[in-house]
């Protein structure tokens, strides 16, 4: 019989997968059922049923214990049902017998959340009280047996596969590791207990490995002097070391997601290119920008920094690299040089075919990663939706929207249109332009009001602050492109601001905010502002909103002082450092300081709480004024 997975890996229902099953009613008659004492533990099929006042008085004492967290609508659970009884029946005849049990997580929810169970069926074996992972098949037999095992007298848990650092082992340990994860955590932190698990695991799979590659972890709580060297301001933070060098881990957080990501970055951040065909090939059909770097030898110090600086970006470029001589001669290269080559579609008469640098003693890694940054992209590249993040974060990008299609029937007019902007975007080399589907990008043209214009191409200039401008639909050619980007150049273009109307009355003590009236009043820099992005569908949202009312009347009196609302569903916010990723979303504008304004991370949402986060930033309240 195939079980469901065991333990922290299970096969299980989650809340949303519920048939419609209505828990409350299912609550409802386990109360029933249990009404005349909870305490007592009863039987079921063999198996022993507990909950939360029974759990730790019968747990008490017991050398070893195994047991079921179910819920009641869970198909997995009732497939596994049987077979858990069959279990409990093999585990009575040992000798002694050992306990097989089962907790109604819907129910028993502290004795759920303190193991943290999130699915179903959740399996643990209890060791004097501790739980113990179970890693074997999913069978009866394997799972009698790991029990008996368990309850040896002798039994102990083998020890951790993660590293313990301290002050006393850090340095010497991950100056001296190819490669080691680190993370920093807190004992207290719910994020760093869920994770645990999937880590061990990770760690003692990963230590398997020829070479092994390590896993460790820190107590920032402890060792603050590690935590604070490393910028570690959350938990819990995990940190790539390749011989002491520190390096962000972008990574999955559960087991096989670590092992995979980990065995990626240990290998070489480069591929070693042999035949010329292979390079001749990325030039005519890739898709970005193709970087060699020529070396005579792995002994070659300009290897050694290319490899440095190619580790810090390996998830943003791919590298390659060769000590061929014919590949080098393709190239136009020799020794100690790094080439980036642009595809053959990317080509055009206004920039050069290749862009060369030589790796000296005294360059620096950092020199060497500008040199891949500078020229990652095309004069006018392709942006799309996997590339936008990596390649076109600059600002001011102008792009062009239409039909973009390079296979073979659609390449001619994708060109056709792409050398129109070619033909402007060499005159401003200070801004980044693009070409991109228009069906890539519906929304995007949509909030510029042009996925109605009727015309084959449209443009689009994102700029500094989130601001947008729309290029007034008429039929594309270069000179009314350039008269476009003119035009922005010089401060003529009114910005696209999606917004509600202005208010007629806006005199309440919440001030409400639009689009249109962002820069008036919370970039006002005779004033501070406190405001609350919203969403008219949100819960949070609702139930702050009293709260946040009578904060605006609190402070009603202060003239320098505003308490602020809006709907970001219905307004842009047209300046970037007032990012909004969920709702509510509270940040403290100071009146000296608007570019740089304060988020509110606090989970204390009262009158008193956002008082105390205003008073702690304000620079403009009267009654400081009055102490002063």
């Amino acid at each position: 019989v195939a079980l469901p997975s065991l333990l922290l890996k299970p096969t299980y229902a989650t809340e949303e997968e519920k048939e419609g099953v209505d828990e409350e009613d299912s609550d409802d008659e386990e109360d029933d059922d249990d009404e005349d004492d909870d305490t007592e533990v009863k039987e079921e099929n063999g198996v022993l049923v507990l909950n939360d006042k029974n759990f730790d008085t019968f747990i008490e004492g017991k050398d070893t214990v195994l047991v079921e967290f179910y819920a009641p609508w869970c198909g997995h659970c009732k497939q596994f049902a049987p077979e858990y009884e069959k279990i409990a029946q093999a585990l009575k005849e040992n000798d002694p017998p050992i306990p097989v049990a089962k907790v109604d997580a819907t129910v028993a929810t502290q004795v759920a959340s303190k193991f943290d169970v999130s699915g179903y069926p959740t399996i643990k074996i209890l060791k004097k009280g501790e739980p113990v992972d179970y890693d074997g098949d999913r069978t009866e037999k394997a799972i009698v047996e790991r029990v008996k095992e368990v309850a040896q007298p002798d039994w102990k848990p083998p020890p951790e596969a993660t590293l313990v650092l301290t002050t006393d082992n850090f340095d010497e340990t991950v100056n001296n590791a190819d490669i080691i994860l680190v993370e920093f955590y807190a004992p207290w932190c719910g994020h760093c207990k869920r994770l645990a698990p999937e880590y061990e695991k990770a760690a003692k799979e990963l230590s398997e490995r020829s070479p092994p590659i390590p896993l460790a972890k820190v107590d920032a709580t402890v060792e603050n002097e590690i935590a604070s060297r490393f910028g570690v301001t959350g938990y819990p933070t995990l940190k790539i070391f390749r011989k002491g060098k520190v390096f962000d881990y972008n990574g999955p957080r559960e087991k096989y997601g670590i092992v995979d990501y980990m065995a990626e970055q240990a290998g070489p951040p480069s591929k070693q290119v042999q035949a010329v065909k292979q390079v001749q090939e990325l030039i005519k059909d890739g898709d970005d920008a193709v970087i060699v770097g020529v070396f005579s030898s792995e002994e070659d110090p300009a290897y050694e920094s290319y490899i440095e600086a190619c580790n810090a970006l390996r998830e943003d470029f791919t590298f390659r690299h060769s000590f061929s001589s014919e590949v080098a001669k393709l190239l136009k290269a020799s020794p100690g040089q790094i080439v980036i080559v642009q595809p053959e579609k990317f080509r055009s008469k206004y920039e050069p075919a290749l862009h060369t640098l030589t790796v000296k003693d005294s360059t620096s890694v950092s020199e060497v990663q500008e040199f891949f940054k500078k020229h990652a992209i095309p004069l006018v590249g392709h942006r799309k939706p996997s590339n936008d993040a990596k390649r076109y974060t600059k600002r001011p990008l102008v792009v062009a929207y239409y039909g973009v299609d390079f296979s073979f029937d659609y390449r001619k007019a994708t060109q056709f249109w792409r050398s129109k902007v070619l033909e402007v975007a060499k005159e401003f080399p200070e801004y980044t332009f693009a070409i991109a589907d228009e069906e890539d990008y519906a929304d995007e043209l949509k909030s510029l009001g042009l996925s109605e214009s009727g015309e084959e191409v449209n443009v689009g200039i994102l700029a500094d602050g989130g601001k947008k401008f729309a290029m007034e639909p008429e039929e594309f050619d270069s000179e009314v492109l350039r008269d476009f980007v003119i035009a922005f150049k010089k401060g003529k273009l009114k910005p696209i601001i999606k917004s509600q109307p202005v208010p007629k009355n806006n005199k309440g003590p919440v001030k409400v905010v639009v689009g249109k009236t962002f820069d008036e009043i919370v970039m006002d820099t005779q004033k501070d502002v406190l405001i609350e992005f919203y969403a008219p569908w949100c819960g949070h949202c609702k139930k702050l909103e009293p709260d946040y009312l009578a904060l605006g009347k609190k402070y009603k009196g202060e003239k320098n002082l505003v308490i602020a609302k809006m709907d970001t569903t219905a307004n842009d916010v047209p300046n970037e450092n007032y990012k909004v990723e969920g709702f509510p979303t509270i940040y403290f504008a100071p009146s000296n300081s608007k570019q740089s304004p304060v988020k509110f991370e606090g989970g204390d949402r009262t009158v008193e709480g956002l008082s105390k986060f205003l008073e702690k930033h304000a620079t403009k309240l009267s009654q400081e004024r009055d102490e002063l």
